[in-house]
Parts: C-alpha cells; sequence; structure tokens
C-alpha cells in the first residue's frame, strides 16, 4: 500500500482537526493538562490566540504582529520556521531513512557529532538524548561513574533541570520542595573558591557543574573563577561540567559561554535548546574520551547509558542545518552585535529611572534589574509590592510589555525582579528599537505614579495576597 493510499484510509487530517478544535484550546488544557497555566495566562492578561509565526514574530487571531525576545526560553535560537531547517525536515522525513533500528550505525548523528565538536576541540565524543535536563543527568551520570565518587556540586540559584537527577543540583527550593529525597549533591555560592576547595577537600566530589552565565537573574560567574575552579576540581581529581543548555549556541556572543574566559576546557559540556532548531527535542553531552571509554568500558557495557529516541534522524538532521545556518549567516557574531546594541540602549536608562537598578549580561542574553526608588511616592508603591510578594514589580513590566506594546519577555525567575531578554539571536536594530521605545514607555508609566501600571499592580497584590 502506498503512502497515499494510508493516508486516505486512515481518514486523519490534521488541518481538519485544528480547524475544528483550535478554538477550544485553554479549555482542552484546563481539562486534561497543567490547569494551573491557563488560569495563570488569564490572571495576567497573558491568554492569546497566536495563529502563525516567523523569524522573532507572531501573529495572533486578528493579524496583530508581536516581538519575541523569549525565544521559547532560548529554544528558538534561529527564530521560527527557519526555512534551511524546516527543508533539512523535509529531506530527512522524505529519505524514508531505517532510523532507530539499535543495532545499526546511521550516518547523521556522527556527522553531527563531528559538528558540534569542532567547537570544543578539546573534547572528543558526543552522547545524544532528548533535552537540557538529559543532557545534564549524563553528566552526573558520567562524572560519577569516572571518578567513583557520588557527590556533585553546584551553584545557589542554579537552574539545571527538573528530572530527579538534575533537580538534586538545582539551587531553588521552590523546585525542589515535595520531591525528596534527592541525591547527595551540595550547593556553594558563585565565586566562592573557598567553598569549592573545602568541599573537595573532603575527597567524595565527582564534578562541579557550573552554569557561566546563570539563567536566574542573568549573573555571570566572577572573572577567573572558572579557570581557578577547574585547577582546584583537577587537583582533586573531579570535573568540571558546563551546563550551556541555554548560554551554549552564540547566545552569549561566543559558540559556548565558557570561551569567554581564557584557558577554561571542561570535562563535559551539556547542549540543547538552539540545537534544536524549535523542532525536534534534541540535547548532547560532550566530553573527553577517557571518560567515555570508563562509562563504555566493555561491550557487555554497551547500552549502560542510552535513550530510545537518542540520535534520531529528524533531530539529527535538525541539528545539523542549524550549526550550518549558524556559520553561513555569521548568527553567533550577530548575537554578540545585537547584544552589546541592546544592553547600551538600556543601561543609558538606567539614571533616567530610579527603579531601573542594572542591565547586564552577555550578547543576546540579558537582565534587567529593578530595585527600590528614592522618591517618596514610589517608595511607598515599591514596598507594598514587595510586602505582597517579592517579584511584582517585574510583572507589572512585562505585562503592559505585552498587552500594550505587543513584545513578550519573562520575569527571570520566582521572587526577582530582573526581566530577563533572550531573543532569537537573528534579530537586529530594528527589534532593538522596537523594545527599547516600548521599555521606555512603561517606565515612563511606572515613574508617572500612577496609570495602568499602578493599577494592574494592585489586581497583582490582591492575588499574591490571596495565593498565601
Amino acid at each position: 500500500m502506498t503512502a497515499a493510499e494510508q493516508q486516505r484510509r486512515s481518514g486523519f487530517d490534521l488541518g481538519k482537526l485544528l480547524a475544528e478544535r483550535a478554538s477550544e484550546r485553554y479549555e482542552l488544557h484546563t481539562r486534561h493538562l497543567n490547569h494551573q497555566l491557563p488560569r495563570m495566562l488569564h490572571t495576567i492578561g497573558f491568554d492569546k490566540v497566536y495563529e502563525r509565526a516567523e523569524g522573532a514574530y507572531f501573529w495572533d487571531d486578528e493579524g496583530q504582529d508581536y516581538l519575541d525576545m523569549l525565544a521559547g526560553f532560548g529554544v528558538m535560537g534561529l527564530g521560527r520556521h527557519h526555512p534551511v531547517v524546516r527543508k533539512a525536515l523535509h529531506d530527512v522525513l522524505d529519505a524514508d531513512l531505517a532510523d532507530l533500528t539499535r543495532f545499526d550505525c546511521q550516518p547523521l548523528p556522527g556527522l553531527l557529532a563531528e559538528r558540534l565538536l569542532t567547537h570544543a576541540p578539546h573534547l572528543d565524543r558526543v552522547f545524544f538524548g532528548n533535552s537540557g535536563t538529559e543532557a545534564v543527568e549524563t553528566a552526573l551520570k558520567f562524572a560519577r561513574y569516572a571518578t567513583r565518587k557520588p557527590r556533585v556540586l553546584y551553584c545557589a540559584h542554579a537552574f539545571h533541570g527538573l528530572t530527579t537527577g538534575s533537580l538534586s543540583v538545582n539551587g531553588e527550593d521552590g523546585f525542589r520542595n515535595g520531591f525528596a529525597p534527592l541525591l547527595p549533591d551540595t550547593p556553594i555560592e558563585m565565586g566562592d573558591l573557598d567553598a569549592l576547595e573545602r568541599e573537595l577537600a573532603r575527597g567524595d566530589v565527582a564534578g562541579f557543574v557550573v552554569e557561566p552565565i546563570q539563567g536566574k537573574g542573568v549573573h555571570e560567574t566572577p572573572p577567573g573563577f572558572l579557570r581557578a575552579a577547574q585547577e582546584l576540581l583537577h587537583r582533586h581529581k573531579a570535573l568540571l561540567i558546563a551546563d550551556e543548555v541555554q548560554t551554549g549556541l552564540g547566545r552569549t556572543g561566543d559558540f559556548f559561554a565558557y570561551s569567554h574566559e581564557d584557558g577554561v576546557e571542561p570535562d563535559l559540556v551539556c547542549v540543547a535548546k538552539a540545537l534544536s532548531g524549535g523542532y525536534v527535542p534534541v540535547g548532547a553531552t560532550l566530553g573527553k574520551d577517557w571518560i567515555f571509554k570508563k562509562v563504555y568500558s566493555s561491550m557487555d557495557r554497551v547500552l549502560v547509558h542510552s535513550a530510545s529516541f537518542g540520535a534520531n534522524a529528524q533531530a539529527m538532521a535538525a541539528g545539523l542545518a542549524v550549526l550550518a545556518v549558524m556559520e553561513d549567516e555569521e548568527v553567533v557574531a550577530n548575537a554578540r552585535r545585537t547584544g552589546e546594541l541592546l544592553r547600551d540602549r538600556l543601561a543609558a536608562l538606567v539614571d533616567r529611572y530610579e527603579l531601573l537598578h542594572d542591565v547586564r549580561g552577555r550578547g543576546l542574553m540579558v537582565g534587567i534589574e529593578f530595585g527600590r526608588p528614592s522618591s517618596l511616592g514610589l517608595r511607598g508603591r515599591w514596598t507594598m509590592l514587595q510586602a505582597a510578594r517579592k517579584g511584582l514589580f517585574a510583572q507589572m513590566v512585562v505585562v503592559p510589555l505585552l498587552r500594550r506594546h505587543r513584545i513578550l519577555t519573562q520575569v527571570s525567575g520566582d521572587h526577582l525582579e530582573v526581566i530577563k531578554l533572550i531573543p532569537p539571536l537573528i534579530i537586529g536594530e530594528r527589534e532593538v528599537d522596537r523594545f527599547v521605545e516600548a521599555f521606555t514607555a512603561v517606565m515612563d508609566d511606572a515613574h508617572d505614579g500612577g496609570g495602568l501600571i499602578w493599577d494592574f499592580g494592585r489586581t497583582l497584590v490582591k492575588q499574591a495576597v490571596a495565593n498565601r
């Protein structure tokens, strides 16, 4: 039976299904998925109906465009529906490959590994999984097995994923609460070399996992910290694990964020998100040859760590296309150049607005931090928000950016007065202009002492009090 005949007999028509049922999207989610998500979206007015997307923009059901400064939490590094990635996926589907037989060696995984490793020439091998948290899980397992030590260190406020292993190195209690017991891992303050050395002296540390720039709050590791940490770890026969799930693939203006610091060569590197092209889930753990050879030490251990959908043809094709586009379109250089323009434009506003305290980051990973104002009237309103729930002012900025200016952003973490910008790496001056103009308008409103932003603030205060 031909593919066309099979399709006719099945009766399945995706276009027809969406046409008939797409209007039920929020009701379906409420009934069958995480019911708190639509509730939250309704509360803050984010319950939009997006119909299509391209590049750094969405369009709603009224035909209005929205600028995406979130990139699906970093997944959409090339924006949405890049034509080269789309074509690669069409091509791999049309090729009818004998994929995932489990007992052969297809070419695409080897080709993608080869391309990835050109960006980390001190590393030798790659394991492909399906997500960032799975890439971290792989690194944790490999570090423990290769060193024969049980404990992994991590930074306070870190985020490395939400499966049980990666949750054990998650620095936020809000994610960890209720899921104990976790693995016996230990947090240190980012930049605290003395604490790192004290823990290493106990002799049971397999490795230290660290984000070169933390997603929560957008905090960089202090200058020299990664290099010094690497030297300490190797002295104690422990491994440096770089979590580049969000910072990797050009986000910070270099292919990997750890390379901002000379001499840093992690033993294991975790990537995901942007490698997918926004289409097919993929994660990768890059590592040194000796680590992989310890884990896969014999034919008996050939499947000791594997993933059912790891290295599938669609994910590998997407990854190869993403790396090709990044090179052909000089995406990393664009992230560095456009990120510098965006940060400079925003930093120029710090002296203008007393509620705006800091602008930081690298490349197109930017943190905008708000803080206690000096004037009496604004200080009273700020204190009201802080008493109800820390982080409400940042949410007050995010909401009008979407509702009034059609720009999607996010608060950088729970109880933080920081907005994080992680737009597609393809944005340029036009998008910077649009964001800065909108942000300026929202800050003008906030500093007027009244207006819609403070009306919405009172709504958030009531909601926060009701949720206690």
